[in-house]
């Protein structure tokens, strides 16, 4: 008897460990789906999918050939159970909802808002981070920021010499160019943001000025951003680096004043993925209840 209790005491330790994981991975889609539906209302915010692969599987029988007195078999293998395979970030474009606040943004298109902290006004900036948040504001000295704190940036606005603005930029034109703040006076009036990222304002005399331009960043894989917290996103190995341009130019999505981009979290969606969550764990804790039932009976055997 003891040798039929050790013979079945693998398979059902492998069906409890799998089932385990299987915990572990439902969990861990609940995580994701429960902040997702977290940050429904979230401006710029971007959803996750959580998405399963197996594990190893345990090879019980190699595959044979044929033979004259054999068609041949297929491996015998049993699954060792279930693991995150990934946690995607879903980059598609959320809704719009018009505010009519002058300093909130819309990026229609493709592209990201370039923000840095700084340590004094004007700062030596710290290392670039990237926002769809288009909610801005300006503080005490009249520079436009997030809502968090962090120095929009753009390019300096000059004049054309026919009345208007154009951005400097090098030629070829560098990211360089794009790292500079964007300082409307304190006291003015008639803020605007234009498709082209112009941040305009009426000054005492009546005039309207540019102060500068706002840049966007794209990447060869928006999806491999690191999420940084306060709708704030930093560059890694998989996003690739940044290309860097003006609203409206190329590839490049245009900047739309007093609009805002909602999240694109889908509540049906999540709604879906709570359920299969939750159906998923019960299932796998059924699981765990019946192997070891089963173990019990083969410790029973022995008595």
């Amino acid at each position: 008897m003891e040798e039929a209790a050790e013979g079945n005491d693998a398979p059902m330790m492998s069906g409890m460990y799998a089932a385990i994981s299987g915990l572990d991975a439902h969990q861990t889609m609940l995580d994701v789906t429960a902040n997702n539906l977290a940050n429904v209302d979230t401006v710029g915010y971007k959803a996750q999918s959580a998405n399963f692969s197996d594990e190893l599987s345990q090879l019980l029988q190699s595959a044979t050939t044929a033979n004259g007195y054999s068609a041949g078999t297929n491996p015998l293998q049993v699954g060792l159970g279930v693991q995150v395979g990934s946690i995607q970030n879903v980059m598609t474009a959320g809704g719009t909802q018009t505010t009519g606040n002058a300093t909130d943004v819309l990026i229609q298109g493709d592209g990201f808002l370039r923000v840095a902290d700084g340590a004094t006004n004007p700062p030596p900036f710290d290392a670039t981070q990237y926002t769809r948040a288009g909610d801005l504001t300006f503080n005490s000295a009249g520079y436009l920021t997030t809502q968090t704190g962090q120095y929009v940036l753009g390019y300096k606005a000059q004049s054309n010499g026919a009345g208007g603005y154009q951005p400097v930029k090098s030629t070829p034109p560098v990211a360089a160019d794009a790292g500079n703040p964007i300082l409307v006076p304190p006291g003015s009036t008639g803020v605007t943001i234009g498709p082209d990222g112009s941040v305009n304002y009426v000054n005492s005399s009546g005039s309207q000025i540019t102060a500068g331009y706002i840049s966007l960043s794209t990447f060869p894989n928006e999806a491999g951003l690191q999420r940084d917290g306060g709708s704030l996103w930093s560059a890694t190995v998989a996003s690739g680096s940044e290309n860097v341009g003006q609203p409206g130019i190329g590839s490049f999505g245009s900047t739309i004043g007093g609009e805002l981009e909602q999240s694109n979290v889908d509540m049906g969606t999540e709604f879906t993925n709570m359920i299969e969550a939750e159906r998923g764990y019960q299932a796998n804790a059924s699981t765990i209840t019946t192997a070891d039932q089963m173990m019990q009976t083969v410790v029973q055997m022995k008595q």
